[in-house]
């Protein structure tokens, strides 16, 4: 049975624009996919900005185009640096990257999805960070995070993507948990990130 943290929405309809990216973990070492990750960000940037439907209407189009290529490419870039660095080594189930171009009511939400395998035994902790990043203030969870980062050496999990997403991009974010596979178990994380535009 999935389990659901923040806003997650279950149902994206195919009849709005959308683009679907894959990437096998196992093919390349992870230092190398770093520069990937920063040209399929702005890659999916790219499509967005060429093919966004309100841009042209907006009184500043190039302002516009410019506001939005930056945050879709940050957070593109921040959340598959997250599903490739927490991605579960162990397992040969692709990294999937997804964005949908929603208009509803005249009103534009971009949503991006990653997808990513996790380890049984680090469920728990990113659970964790979860229910602390949506019950936390923001601006005392982001300095403690900043503090904490700064601390720890390793480079290890920081969540500050996360945080700038909500604190600088107002952006909604939620997460599904679920088992894909019993036999070797796969246990899966989706983390949808919603922007209004």
């Amino acid at each position: 049975m999935p389990k659901i943290f923040g806003e997650f929405h279950e149902r994206l309809s195919n009849e709005h624009e959308f683009l679907i990216l894959g990437f096998s973990p196992s093919s390349i070492p992870i230092q190398q996919r770093w520069r990937n990750n920063g040209l399929s960000a702005d890659f999916v940037a790219d499509y967005l900005t060429t093919f966004f439907p309100a841009i042209d209407e907006d009184p500043d189009p190039e302002g516009k185009r410019v506001e939005i290529k930056g945050a879709v490419s940050y957070i593109a870039n921040e959340l598959l640096e997250n599903a490739m660095k927490f991605n579960d080594d162990s397992s040969s189930y692709p990294i999937k990257f997804g964005l949908h171009i929603l208009e509803v009511a005249s009103e534009i939400t971009l949503v991006m999805l990653a997808t990513n395998s996790v380890s049984h035994q680090s469920v728990d902790k990113f659970q964790s960070f979860i229910k602390e990043l949506l019950e936390s203030d923001l601006d005392e969870l982001y300095m403690h995070q900043l503090e904490k980062s700064a601390e720890d050496e390793s480079g290890g999990t920081s969540g500050l993507g996360l945080l700038t997403m909500k604190n600088d991009y107002f952006a909604k974010l939620g997460w599904k948990f679920e088992t894909v596979q019993k036999e070797p178990e796969v246990i899966t994380v989706t983390t949808m990130v919603q922007l209004k535009v």
